[in-house]
C-alpha cells in the first residue's frame, strides 16, 4: 500500500511505498518543466456523489492545478466523462495558469484545449444509442429498474446502482446481461464504483496517458486516480517507466475499490488528500 500523503504539516510531502515511486517523485521535482501531471475527475479531483451530475471539483483543486499548471509541461484531465461536462464540473475553463490545461474526455475518444476552448472529437459510435434504447427493458425484465438510473454520456451510456436499496447486489446482478448487450452491439463494459458503462473499445485511460504523454514529449509522468477505470492508466505509467520515463502512481483513497491502493506508490485520503499533494508538488518546484 502506498504511504500516506495527510499529515498535520499541510505542506508535509510523502514517502512513496516503492522505490519506482520515489524515482518518479524525485524527477517530477527535478525536471518540472518535462513532467506530465495526469488526473482522474469523479473520485480525485471531486467527491462522488450519488448522483453524479451534482459532482463538482473540490473548492481547493482549481486554485492548486493553477498553481502547478505553469511549472510543469501539461496538466491533463483523464476521465470517462464527455469532457465538456468536466470541463464544467471542473470549473477548468478562462482560469489563469490553466491556460493549456488538456481534459481527454470519453477514455480519450475526446480533447478539450483551454487553449482553444474547443472540443474535438470522432463520430459517435452507433452502438451506443442502440443499447442505450434496449436499457429500460433489459432494466425492467431483470429486476433491476428501482433504485438503478441511466446516465446519458452520448458516447457511452452507464447504469448506476449507487441509489438501489442493495446497490453492490445490483450492480453484480446487472453485469452478465449488460455484458451480453455490449457485445451484441460491439461495445465493452466498463465497471466503477457502482456503476457500469457501456462504452466503445479501443480507448481506455492508458492508452489516452501514453498518446498524450508521447505527445508533448514527458519525461515523467504522475497519474492519480480512484477506480478501476483508472487500472489501464496504472498499466501506462508502469510500462514508460520499464521504458525509462519515471513516474509516480498516487491513489485517491477509497474503501469501495482496492486494487488502485494495492498498486499505489501514494495512497490520499480522497480529493481533499490530492490537492494537498499537488499544493506541495507546486510549492517544491522551481
Amino acid at each position: 500500500m502506498g504511504s500516506h500523503t495527510d499529515s498535520t504539516d499541510p505542506n508535509a510531502m510523502p514517502t512513496p511505498a516503492t522505490q519506482a515511486g520515489r524515482e518518479g517523485l524525485q524527477a517530477l521535482l527535478s525536471r518540472p518543466g518535462k513532467a506530465l501531471i495526469a488526473l482522474d475527475f469523479d473520485g480525485t479531483l471531486a467527491p462522488i456523489v450519488a448522483d453524479p451530475e451534482q459532482a463538482r471539483a473540490h473548492p481547493d483543486a482549481v486554485p492548486a492545478l493553477a498553481a502547478l499548471a505553469p511549472k510543469v509541461a501539461a496538466v491533463a484531465v483523464v476521465t470517462g466523462r464527455p469532457a465538456g461536462v468536466a470541463v464544467r464540473h471542473g470549473g477548468f475553463a478562462g482560469v489563469p495558469g490553466l491556460e493549456h490545461l488538456v481534459v481527454l474526455g470519453h477514455y480519450g475518444a475526446e480533447r478539450w484545449d483551454a487553449v482553444t476552448g474547443t472540443v474535438t472529437a470522432p463520430a459517435p459510435h452507433p452502438g451506443v444509442a442502440a443499447a442505450r434504447a434496449e436499457l429500460p427493458g433489459l432494466l425492467d425484465r431483470v429486476g433491476a429498474w428501482q433504485g438503478t438510473w441511466i446516465e446519458e454520456k452520448g458516447r457511452a451510456v452507464a447504469v448506476h446502482t449507487r441509489r438501489a436499496s442493495d446497490p453492490q447486489a445490483a450492480f453484480e446482478t446487472l453485469r452478465e446481461p449488460l455484458a451480453d448487450l455490449a457485445t451484441r452491439h460491439g461495445l465493452v463494459v466498463e465497471p466503477g464504483r457502482m456503476v457500469l458503462e457501456l462504452r466503445p473499445p479501443g480507448m481506455d485511460k492508458g492508452v489516452a496517458l501514453v498518446e498524450y504523454a508521447r505527445e508533448i514529449g514527458a519525461e515523467c509522468v504522475l497519474y492519480a486516480g480512484d477506480d478501476l477505470g483508472d487500472l489501464a492508466a496504472y498499466t501506462a505509467v508502469d510500462k514508460l517507466r520499464s521504458a525509462g520515463v519515471p513516474g509516480l502512481l498516487v491513489c485517491s483513497g477509497s474503501e469501495e475499490v482496492t486494487e488502485l491502493r494495492e498498486r499505489a506508490d501514494v495512497v490520499t485520503e480522497g480529493p481533499a488528500g490530492v490537492v494537498r499533494l499537488l499544493r506541495g508538488l507546486a510549492e517544491r518546484m522551481p
